[in-house]
């Protein structure tokens, strides 16, 4: 194998190589490419816990088909413990797989992911280190639960305190690896799927057992192949792929935090990931997978039923029918991990059914759209909705603003027995964007006023500047942009303010007069966050807006044909 990127480091016979192949010997002695295995394992995050064993199998089928395994530590984004939450460390993920290969001799890539931001800066560091590149996905658990649900019957008395223990023990028992609804974990491995960044089959796989050992292996041999076919993930993700991941995310009622993760992926590799034309891609698919939080099963269903061969059916269907406006479901001629077209993989898949986990196109799960990009007055830059798990009644629908200016306010608030609040309340919940927490924390979805939970309300409009779990589920308008904390709509409303919700019209409106929204903008100021150093300062300085992807500006790429590749000189350290 010759003209691999690390001969820039071992070939010659200056000190300057010699030093190198003694530092790595195997690559010294004329031995292959150089693959790295980007780890994200760490004892704070469970659900990256498979991926130890799955590294050691990867390595092994980097070895079998003639290259050189090296392991290199990656932060790890573990949702269920990070404060204020994992968001704010995606980019530094993603920067430290560039710069790792940047600056080392690595010829290709396996890179480690699970809990739903690994995958996400995965997916980034990937498409920035421009190298040939797989992911690695840590697989699902044994089994879960719906924990917001439960959590909603017991703020209404209908779970006690044995049931809610007995809960926590069931979670605990659910072994490592990441949630087995549809939350971001799974969809962003269905969608790493569809792009053709991991292996065909991975998507469901439980994270223990011979199977995922297997792909393993086989992930490690691939990327070999993928050095010396010079593949690299530009060549892969390209904007039919791009568009079909964006179906499939609709497809599934997957989580919004993709949106975001998607738009960022777009901007790195000069791609339009935009919420318009996000929307107009969902516009006409369908709910086609029956999985929780908007169906009845586990993604531990999905392989069986066909995984994402089947989806992707499924979405060619729509082509078919009568009255579709957005062209074809999907393009099947985008490549899988393993460098088939999909439609190869689609013609062995089994067949979407009428009543099942995945379903025909002409027997949905529920109609579209699943997902819609809102505009308006009071989301100039746009917002986005999931409507497969909101309730339909609120989809049109007025009512006065109910402001929540921090997380403590919205628990001490929302929980307040005494609480004054009417059954068409609107909760704002702002100041959790991007630059405002900073990092956009997952706490979108504000619990229903204690008040109205005993009177039997079980959802509300929600509208905020921040996130929501891929596992949650309400009438919740999310990532709304401009922010609050740079000024945005957002900033200005006030208790009482009626808010209009039109998800038809696609419109999000504040229903003030503007000369009052000026005069109120005329004396605001932006929460101040004397206490920020080091990252979040940074994070703080350089991040971008949701519909943007919420990457640092210095990260976007120009468009493809203006890219530059950055390689290091290498010489005397």
């Amino acid at each position: 194998m010759s003209g691999l990127r690390s001969d820039r480091w071992f070939a010659g016979d200056d000190e300057v190589a010699v030093l190198h192949r003694v530092a790595l010997p195997a690559r010294g002695s004329g031995g292959g490419p150089v693959i790295g295995i980007a780890d994200t394992t760490s004892d704070l995050n469970p659900c990256n816990a498979p991926l130890a064993g799955l590294m050691v199998a990867a390595a092994r089928g980097i070895r079998a088909a003639g290259g050189i395994p090296v392991r290199f530590p990656v932060m790890s984004l573990g949702e269920d413990l990070m404060k204020p939450t994992a968001m704010l460390y995606r980019n530094l993920a993603a920067m430290q797989i560039e710069e790792q290969v940047r600056s080392n001799p690595i010829d290709g890539l396996v890179v480690t992911g699970g809990c739903d931001k690994t995958v996400a800066a995965g997916l980034l560091g990937a498409a920035s280190a421009d190298v040939p590149a797989l992911l690695l996905l840590s697989g699902r658990a044994r089994w879960g639960t719906d924990l917001w649900r439960a959590l909603e019957e017991r703020r209404a008395g209908r779970l006690d305190d044995d049931a809610w223990h007995e809960l926590e023990a069931c979670l605990t028992c659910a072994g490592p690896g990441t949630c087995t609804t549809m939350g971001t974990a799974s969809t962003l491995a269905l969608l790493t799927e569809v792009l053709g960044l991991c292996l065909p089959g991975s998507t469901g796989l439980a994270g223990a057992g011979p199977a995922a050992a297997q792909l393993a292996e086989r992930t490690g041999a691939r990327v070999v192949a993928m050095v010396e076919a010079g593949t690299r993930p530009a060549d892969v993700v390209t904007q039919a792929a791009l568009d079909n991941a964006l179906r499939a995310l609709a497809a599934v009622g997957g989580s919004t935090n993709a949106v975001i993760h998607l738009a960022a992926l777009a901007g790195r590799l000069g791609l339009d990931g935009s919420l318009a034309h996000a929307d107009a891609l969902w516009r006409d698919v369908p709910l086609l997978a029956d999985v929780e939080p908007c169906g009845r099963y586990l993604a531990a269903a999905l392989p069986e039923a066909g995984g994402v061969p089947t989806l992707l059916a499924a979405l060619a269907g729509l082509a078919g029918l009568a009255g579709r406006t957005a062209g074809p479901g999907v393009d099947l001629t985008a490549l899988a991990g393993d460098g088939l077209p999909w439609r190869q993989h689609v013609a062995l898949a089994p067949a979407p059914s009428t009543d099942g986990v995945l379903r025909t196109a002409a027997h949905p799960v529920a109609p579209a759209p699943t997902m819609v990009a809102l505009t308006g007055s009071l989301a100039p830059d746009g917002c986005v909705l999931k409507v497969a798990a909101a309730s339909p009644d609120l989809l049109q629908h007025t009512g006065p603003a109910l402001v929540l200016d921090d997380y403590e306010d919205m628990r001490a608030r929302l929980d307040d027995p005494d609480l004054a609040v009417d059954d068409d309340v609107v909760l704002v919940v702002r100041g959790i964007g991007p630059v405002g927490a900073p990092g956009m924390p997952e706490w979108g979805m504000a619990p229903i006023p204690a008040p109205l939970v005993r009177r039997g309300v079980r959802d509300v409009v929600r509208v905020s500047d921040g996130r929501m779990s891929g596992t949650s589920f309400g009438t919740v308008a999310l990532h709304v942009a401009p922010e609050a904390q740079v000024g945005g709509p957002l900033a200005h409303v006030r208790d009482g303010d009626p808010i209009r919700l039109d998800v038809p019209a696609r419109r999000l409106d504040l229903l003030v007069d503007p000369a009052e929204l000026a005069r109120r903008a005329e004396t605001w100021q932006p929460a101040t966050a004397a206490d920020l150093r080091g990252w979040p300062l940074l994070y703080r300085q350089h991040v971008g807006q949701a519909p943007t992807g919420a990457d640092l500006d210095v990260l976007a790429a120009p468009r493809p044909e203006q890219r530059v590749r950055v390689e290091p000189t290498v010489g005397r350290s």
